[in-house]
């Protein structure tokens, strides 16, 4: 009796399962060597991709920030200055993070030919 209780719970799956979304597998093994990785370098690429996005964001309230901190200001020097170093910080920040794209491409263009290639990388199959 309790091995017949066994047996069938190892028949069910108690957990659960997790599998990948419908159809990657099928494509996978019918299109091997397309682009398409599944692992570590697009999941860096995304993870950059998310920080840039919130650095933008986070660049974007700063400003809208700092503008009210101008003028509320009044005729306070240190607080004027104050807002437009923070002004000018968040408008670099801007600067690097869309200028580390731009170097991308050109290191892409030069080393690999193509300005994508460092910026939507693929790796391609055997």
């Amino acid at each position: 009796m309790f091995s017949s209780l066994v047996a069938a719970q190892e028949s069910q799956d108690i957990i659960g399962k997790i599998s990948p979304p419908p159809g990657v597998l099928n494509w996978i093994q019918k299109n091997p060597g397309q682009g398409k990785v599944l692992g570590l370098i697009p999941f860096l690429n995304s993870i950059i991709k998310l920080l840039i996005t919130l650095g933008g964001i986070y660049a974007f309230f700063n400003i809208i920030l700092a503008g009210y901190g101008f003028l509320s200001a009044g005729d306070d020097p240190k607080k004027v200055e104050a807002a437009w170093q923070k002004i000018y910080q968040s408008l670099l920040g801007l600067l690097f993070m869309s200028g580390s794209f731009v170097l991308a491409a050109i290191f892409g263009y030069i080393l690999f030919g193509d300005p994508m290639a460092i910026l939507v990388p693929q790796i391609y199959g055997p």
